[in-house]
């Protein structure tokens, strides 16, 4: 089989996840537009072969991996058109849900960098290599650091290394999540079975040896040195094992900011759906009474140490529940003054429904993902709602990802369906 000839196309923009778009529709990652580039088609993508004319807004992209590592799309392109086009992508989401909103500017919120990063761990010809997954495949790139992370994740791939050598050396896929906490790495080995006596005393020892705070598996902890905390504005959290956290302390300090933000005086009780290990919750509870919500237990946990050890907070209350199956309804909704909630990629769309159909005043709404966040807001809005602002929050810069805030207001109520099924 010979290779496709070459063409030559032009860029007319930069698609949703950050490849550039010819004119006839073709996918050409790290391209920008205007750019006339040569590309060979490959399985309805083009293959860069040569920029013939680059754009003005073309950068040197700092990251040596970058083109190679699936991480980070667009490096290569100027701050200011990059900004333009994460908030175009709200506002396109926006638009497709038929929502007439125009998305505030993009705060920046990379800071520091990301302080939790994945990495995948096999076998080599020379033995284990840590790295992370090549655009569209499943070839591993090996690193020796990723420099969008905060400067304590960058010896990661050394650690992942030498934590996989009683796990066989990477013959079986792992996956090592790291998260820098305030008393250092906190570890979660993910992708190997139940391990015997001797296999688990040496991974405590090399835990001791790296100087981690905690090391886990599969969510299972297998010694904590130290309470992996993050201390935020006075408040001590300690997430578990393998839990959630935003990417970056900025991100987690804007988005905080933006719900806080939305609240006036007549705001006395807040229920928080989806409420993880209770960031939210936690900065709320300053301020007003909490019932926070989540499907976890051990999340959870979290946020009921951290409620008992600051006795300054408000009254927190949690409950266990599964609200993708069992959504708080509208008559259980009616008795707070605020609701918030910040649930995962898929988004909130039953939540959202019966949301649409209780009489709570402000409805605060984050979303790690455009289109099911502008989903879940037509929602709201077809109940009744007015979408008030729409804050887009970079946090996972260089990437197509956009986290959204937006606040809904309460305009008209909407008669009751008489199911709530």
């Amino acid at each position: 089989m010979t290779d496709s000839p070459a063409d030559t196309v032009t860029i007319a923009k930069v698609g949703a996840r950050g490849d550039g778009m010819a004119t006839d529709g073709t996918a050409v990652a790290l391209t920008l537009p205007g750019e006339r580039v040569a590309i060979r088609r490959e399985g309805g993508r083009g293959q860069l072969l040569a920029i013939e004319a680059a754009s003005p807004e073309r950068i040197d992209p700092f990251c040596r991996y970058f083109g190679t590592c699936g991480g980070c799309a667009v490096q290569h392109w100027a701050p200011e058109p990059y900004a333009a086009w994460k908030r175009g992508l709200v506002g396109q989401a926006l638009s497709q849900a038929g929502l007439d909103a125009e998305p505030e500017p993009l705060q920046d919120a990379h800071g520091a960098g990301r302080r939790r990063l994945t990495l995948h761990v096999r076998a080599g010809e020379e033995g284990a290599r840590a790295g992370l997954m090549a655009a569209r495949s499943h070839d591993l790139v090996a690193i020796d650091h990723c420099p969008i992370t905060v400067p304590m994740l960058h010896r990661a791939p050394n650690v992942a290394t030498a934590l996989s050598a009683p796990l066989g050396h990477g013959r079986k896929p792992l996956d090592v999540a790291f998260t820098a906490t305030d008393a250092g790495l906190d570890v979660d080995i993910r992708g190997h079975g139940p391990i015997a006596d001797g296999v688990r005393a040496v991974l405590v020892r090399l835990a001791g040896d790296l100087d981690l705070a905690r090391l886990s598996l599969h969510g299972e902890t297998l010694v904590e040195r130290r309470q992996p905390v993050i201390e935020s504005d006075g408040i001590r959290l300690a997430p578990p094992p393998g839990g959630f956290l935003q990417a970056t302390q900025a991100g987690e300090a804007a988005l905080t900011a933006a719900v806080l933000a939305a609240l006036d005086k007549k705001t006395k009780r807040v229920v928080d759906l989806f409420a993880g290990s209770g960031p939210f919750s936690l900065a709320l509870a300053k301020r007003c009474d909490v019932h926070a919500v989540e499907g976890e237990a051990a999340a959870l946990a979290s946020l009921d140490r951290a409620v008992r050890a600051t006795p300054s907070l408000r009254r927190v209350t949690t409950e266990r529940r599964d609200l993708f199956r069992r959504p708080l309804l509208a008559l259980e909704l009616d008795a707070y003054d605020a609701a918030v909630f910040d649930p995962p990629r898929a988004g909130a769309q039953a939540q959202a429904a019966r949301l649409a159909e209780s009489k709570v005043p402000l409805v605060i709404g984050v979303a790690c993902d455009s289109g099911t966040f502008a989903r879940d807001a037509a929602t709201l809005v077809a109940g009744g709602y007015r979408l008030e602002s729409v804050t887009p929050v970079d946090q996972f810069k260089y990437s197509g990802h956009v986290e959204v805030v937006g606040v809904f207001r309460r305009t008209i109520l909407r008669r009751r369906r008489a199911s709530l099924a």
